[in-house]
């Protein structure tokens, strides 16, 4: 992947994570995707008092995305304040894997510059996909 590309993400993912609505764990992430028309979809974590409700950074710019008729992408970059590397928990992996290739890059990336990266295989190795179904006969 591009390191160009590599930065305009990280750059767009933090910038995202100065929206974040964290007033509960003060742990704030940007995620930023890059649709396959090279176009950048950010999202940000947003709490809420009762804490399932929840939504993380990655999943936030992923149904954001689909909203707007964007289901096709190319990378998506995941940052968060401090020096740890940024890495999505389990259930955005698992949207994550839903809509990008599992060759597809994950840029984990930290404040500092840092970055990690990898793949939605890697990250989420025999994941079950819409690839899954294939074959399956409803009821």
């Amino acid at each position: 992947m591009d390191k160009k590309i590599i930065e305009d993400l990280i750059v767009a993912a933090k910038e995202a994570m100065d929206y974040a609505y964290v007033p509960y764990s003060k742990y704030p992430v940007g995620a930023a995707l890059l649709t396959t028309d090279d176009e950048i979809i950010t999202g940000c974590n947003i709490e809420n008092a009762s804490y399932g409700l929840t939504n993380c950074a990655e999943r936030t710019a992923l149904f954001k995305s689909v909203s707007q008729g964007k289901k096709d992408f190319k990378a998506i970059a995941v940052i968060c304040k401090g020096e740890i590397l940024a890495s999505p928990c389990g259930a955005c992996r698992q949207v994550i894997a839903e809509f990008l290739e599992q060759q597809a890059p994950v840029i984990l990336a930290n404040e500092s510059g840092e970055y990690q990266l990898t793949s939605v295989r890697e990250l989420l190795p025999g994941a079950f996909t819409p690839k899954s179904l294939s074959g399956v006969k409803h009821v």
